[in-house]
């Protein structure tokens, strides 16, 4: 895990510089495509071929890439960006099953998450350097041999994993069944009587439907032809059982939660892209000789990020358990991290009034090159409260849908996370 996210980390923080530096492009249009790129970005930086030719000394001077130059481009994040998920959101719950109890489970998911932001703090220091100051080759190249590392190590300790195969086929499939039957059998009058609906025969507990969303119980009432003389469903389009209408009921209770949650990521969105363009408009310098990159900004978030994990999991809990016999919930955590959110878009929309400000007293506005004279660290505060919500409504995030999940889909459960910040992404591209 911690050599896979170095590399995620290492190719995705300083992509928007490159996008504007490497690629012509305006910062608007850097900040849609600030997704990941690792390997076919690579070439990108080997081949002249693969990337416009650089800017003479006026902006006027600069090639716009071909549509040629675009496709390969986007072909290479596309590609990087389905690997990178389907490693940051399955490993998790893969980890997860090692473990029977809640309470070891939720305990794996903060170290996980620590893990995965240290990493990504790592890679976001150390390679973004290279990248700035030595080649894009070299960062990332960097970034690609600690993905294959990564991947060695992961795959040298397969045989000691518990490996858990789940039954009963395509959960999507099953939850489509569970809408088609009870579309189909929406006139059917419901009983009260539990042995008038089916249950899958290998459960040992019979489960009684739920009265909310009654609709879909029709899709378990048995009714005629249903079923065959053993027993067992005669057309599964006709018919499903009492768990899966169940786990179809879980995910609709879920929804208000996840549709918070997209509320909360729209921040989190804004935060990873404007903050960096925000960087390379101020002076972010640390004495004469040292000078922050613009990418390596995020890693105040990340590193803030490890520390409020640190001290929930360590002390913040523990102190909770001793004194008061509880510990913060998932939900609880997620509250949490929404108060904190609100509180640091309205300290970042101070800054950056403030950064506005000084430009317009230095006439600044529209210079490509200038330089707003105002230090880096007028951004701490919203990194520091950006970092620290989210070791809340991270973890809690997670560890909910995890729990709370069908059995069927826990292995997609935590994707929730990653669903919540794609879609906000779509939506603020799309107001932009």
């Amino acid at each position: 895990m911690g050599g896979l996210s170095l590399a995620s980390g290492g190719g995705t923080s300083n992509l928007i510089v490159f996008l504007i530096n490497e690629f012509n492009m305006k910062s608007i249009a850097a900040a849609k495509v600030f997704s990941v790129g690792i390997l076919l970005l690579l070439l990108t930086t080997i081949f002249d071929a693969l990337r416009p030719q650089a800017c003479g000394d006026g902006s006027n001077l600069c090639t716009s890439p071909t549509t040629n130059l675009y496709v390969f481009l986007y072909v290479s994040l596309a590609l990087a960006s389905i690997g990178i998920a389907g490693m940051h959101f399955t490993i998790a719950p893969m980890g997860a099953k090692q473990f029977d109890k809640q309470k070891h489970q939720a305990m794996f998911f903060d170290w996980y998450i620590f893990i995965y932001y240290f990493c990504w703090a790592l890679s976001t220091a150390f390679i973004v350097y290279v990248e700035d100051n030595i080649s894009w080759a070299w960062g990332l190249g960097i970034s690609l041999a600690c993905n294959i590392l990564g991947l060695a190590i992961f795959l040298a300790g397969k045989r000691f994993y518990r490996h858990v195969k789940e039954q009963g086929g395509s959960p999507f499939v099953n939850l489509a069944r569970v809408v088609v039957i009870a579309t189909q059998k929406w006139r059917v009058p419901l009983s009260e009587q539990t042995q008038h609906y089916y249950h899958d025969p290998n459960d040992k507990t019979t489960l009684v439907p739920t009265k909310f969303f009654t609709f879909l119980n029709c899709a378990a009432f048995i009714t005629e032809g249903d079923t065959t003389p053993d027993g067992s469903i005669s057309n599964p389009w006709r018919l499903c059982t009492v768990q899966q209408v169940e786990d179809l009921k879980s995910l609709i209770k879920l929804f208000p939660l996840w549709a918070s949650g997209v509320l909360l990521s729209i921040q989190l969105v804004m935060q990873f892209s404007l903050l960096i363009l925000q960087a390379l408009k101020i002076d972010h310098h640390i004495g004469p000789h040292f000078e922050i990159p613009a990418g390596s900004m995020l890693v105040f978030i990340l590193l803030f990020t490890c520390i409020a994990i640190s001290i929930i999991d360590r002390i913040l809990n523990r102190i909770l358990s001793t004194y008061t016999r509880f510990t913060l919930t998932p939900l609880q955590r997620v509250g949490i991290g929404h108060v904190l959110t609100i509180v640091c878009i309205v300290v970042s929309a101070l800054v950056e009034s403030r950064r506005l400000r000084v430009a317009r007293s230095h006439h600044l506005q529209g210079q490509k090159d200038g330089i707003v004279p105002m230090s880096v660290f007028w951004l701490l505060p919203q990194l520091a409260l950006s970092g620290i919500g989210e070791g809340f409504h991270f973890p809690g995030h997670i560890v909910f849908y995890y729990q709370e999940f069908p059995t069927s889909l826990k292995n997609t459960s935590i994707a929730m996370v990653s669903l919540l910040i794609r879609v906000d992404t779509q939506f603020w591209i799309s107001t932009i």
